[in-house]
């Protein structure tokens, strides 16, 4: 058997190895000998921030799982973003992960396989031509080739691409005084940071951080990868729940791509927000941190009775949880319909209130016995 590597796209090289030169090495010389100023700082944050939101908002949330609906200017400047990110149509990018999602951890079958290790899932599979990276039909996106946008892209993909990046560069390098600056910063090394911030998510976001919600699959959730990569580092989560416009699902969350979309909620920008019930996303971060203690019990071969009173807390708290969100969901169905008198509601608030307090007082308990494992 051949042990031969398939040929090496060469514009893909091409494309990285030079974003890698002009960014690392090229641009510091420039800034060493010329200077940069303020304004070139900030043209690099907003031009990174553009093409990054495109790709996490528009590409990965809205086309990829159609967690929400965008109206057509913000899928227009979405489509020009994701142009100038040079991550290939949306219609490509969707499908490719679409795939990914459907065959996770698979070592053939998923595109950016995390099995495969770090290099090949960051971007070494996207360096050759692999035989299962074949062209796409695009079966699996026949909803996105509806969206006329999408296909306008997708059909003059390279001529958006060569206009925004070069195009965007050039117009602020006359506007400021320095074509080569900005080219160099707003070009190069924006284009490399813009790249290999989102590739972390298919490399180092299955190898580095927690498995808070499920181990079913290589993707963590990290804390520091959602900082570089606008909200898409709670990468567990998203996997587990992949049609939540979320991805940080709790307010503390540092999810910059989150809160976009809600904003543009306001505006009529974008529409059905989809998010999990909270009831099904504590239910698996409970049944994994039951999971985990589980085995750390057995690593100290702990006694039968500690392991029955843990199982006891467990389902104590799963008791109040169900009983708290069903109060919690009564009580937005009236407000909806108002079908109860006033006496029956406040009955009902205060049930929730002492459901919630219960939920409270079971949660410490659960936290406390799992804390002695932890």
């Amino acid at each position: 058997m051949s042990s031969s590597k398939p040929p090496l796209l060469w514009l893909n090289v091409f494309i990285f190895t030079a974003s890698f030169v002009l960014g690392v090495l090229v641009t510091p010389w420039y800034a060493y000998n010329f200077g940069l100023s303020w304004v070139h700082f900030v043209c690099l944050v907003a031009a990174f921030s553009f093409s990054n939101l495109s790709i996490t908002a528009g590409y990965h949330r809205l086309w990829s799982h159609k967690t929400y609906q965008a109206n057509w200017v913000l899928r227009l400047l979405f489509a020009i973003g994701g142009a100038l990110s040079l991550q290939n149509s949306a219609l490509h990018w969707s499908s490719y992960h679409r795939e990914h999602h459907k065959h996770v951890d698979h070592k053939h079958k998923d595109p950016y396989s995390a099995s495969r290790g770090f290099w090949y899932s960051h971007i070494g599979w996207m360096l050759r031509e692999y035989s299962h990276l074949e062209k796409l039909d695009y079966k699996n996106c026949r909803d996105l080739k509806k969206d006329k946008i999408v296909m306008w892209q997708h059909q003059h993909y390279a001529v958006l691409a060569l206009l925004t990046n070069l195009g965007m560069p050039l117009v602020l390098g006359l506007i400021f005084n320095d074509i080569l600056g900005m080219f160099l910063v707003v070009g190069a090394l924006r284009l490399l940071l813009s790249h290999h911030s989102t590739f972390f998510i298919n490399s180092l976001a299955h190898i580095w951080g927690r498995q808070t919600f499920t181990d079913k699959n290589s993707a963590r959730d990290n804390g520091i990868l959602a900082i570089l990569t606008f909200g898409e580092g709670y990468h567990n989560f998203h996997h587990l729940f992949e049609n939540d416009y979320r991805n940080g699902v709790y307010w503390w969350h540092y999810d910059p791509t989150k809160w976009l979309i809600a904003s543009c909620s306001w505006f009529g920008l974008s529409s059905n927000l989809r998010t999990t019930p909270q009831l099904r996303i504590e239910k698996a971060r409970a049944k994994m941190q039951l999971q985990m203690t589980h085995k750390k019990m057995a690593s100290i071969d702990a006694c039968p009775s500690l392991i029955a009173n843990i199982e006891h807390e467990f389902e104590a708290m799963m008791a109040c949880m169900a009983s708290y969100y069903e109060s919690k969901k009564q009580l937005l169905q009236n407000k909806r319909q108002r079908v109860l008198e006033s006496y029956e509601l406040s009955l009902l608030k205060q049930r929730h209130q002492q459901l919630k307090a219960d939920l409270k007082q079971q949660r410490q308990i659960w936290r406390n016995s799992v804390r002695v494992y932890a």
